[in-house]
């Protein structure tokens, strides 16, 4: 894994000249931020050693580097689910290269439904935790020392800190957001009613089929994370009505200046 990471890292270098520090993860939708990236460079996903291919709509597949908000900025249009087929190392290889690029830390964002019933569709949410419900992780295996402990602590998965500056940036912006715990499922079918009745009564704000593995990659790595969801949608039982993934790409288009003006905000004004 570390040699497959230098190598898609090496080839990523070789067509850059500068270092991100922020590495951007863009959920279903919300690849639009990317096209704020000033003087970028495009890379293709299958030009990439090593690297998967994104095959979900609403997913460019392609890296995205240059400056954004004065940060130099590494941003993943579109990423990779456990759901394709990919093995949770393949899902997470991402992760491990903006590390080896430089990257400290990482935005990670995702369109998610909503399961707390005081939810809308259209709110964002800032994660303060996740439960993982995947049923796989992708530390399972040999482990590298050198990428990390064996036993990373997730104590502080999504850094406390960056979760204090998203709520100033939220309220300098008189933006509404929402705090919650994030569960991450396998899918690709959505939930059922029931399913969602267990998920609130664990504790679970959102749920969504991504964001948890590559969150555990980067902890395990020492990238701190700030977690943002866009509630696409109200889960299955909550609204009489059936969910598509049509619904999850209009209702993160109309929030679309919300979530543009609220990163570059973090961005921004980041604290060293």
């Amino acid at each position: 894994m570390r040699q497959q990471s230098q190598e898609a890292a090496a080839f990523i270098q070789e067509k850059v000249e500068v270092e991100p520090t922020v590495g951007l993860i863009l959920g279903s939708g919300l690849g639009v931020l990317a096209d704020e990236i000033e003087n970028p460079v495009m890379i293709q996903y299958k030009e990439i050693p090593h690297f998967p291919e994104s095959t979900v709509s609403g997913h460019k597949g392609q890296l995205v580097i240059g400056k954004l908000e004065g940060r130099q900025v590494i941003a993943m249009q579109g990423r990779f689910h456990y759901y394709e087929g990919y093995d949770m190392k393949q899902v997470t290889f991402p992760v491990r290269v903006m590390k080896e690029l430089g990257v400290e830390t990482l935005f990670v964002t995702n369109a998610a439904g909503g399961v707390n019933e005081s939810f809308e569709a259209g709110n964002l949410m800032v994660i303060t935790d996740h439960i993982n419900n995947m049923g796989d992780n992708p530390l399972m295996g040999v482990n590298d020392e050198e990428l990390g402990p064996r036993f990373p602590d997730m104590s502080e998965a999504y850094d406390r800190a960056l979760i204090h500056h998203a709520e100033q940036s939220a309220e300098r912006l008189s933006l509404n957001i929402q705090k919650g715990v994030y569960v991450g499922n396998t899918g690709p079918a959505y939930e059922t009613a029931a399913e969602v009745r267990m998920i609130r009564t664990l504790g679970g704000d959102a749920v969504g089929m991504s964001t948890v593995p590559e969150v555990i990659v980067a902890n395990h790595m020492g990238i701190r994370v700030l977690g943002i969801s866009c509630i696409s949608n109200m889960a299955a039982g909550i609204l009489d009505q059936p969910l598509t993934h049509d619904e999850v790409i209009e209702t993160t288009g109309k929030v679309r200046e919300d979530f543009l003006g609220f990163v570059k905000d973090l961005l921004k004004t980041l604290p060293a």
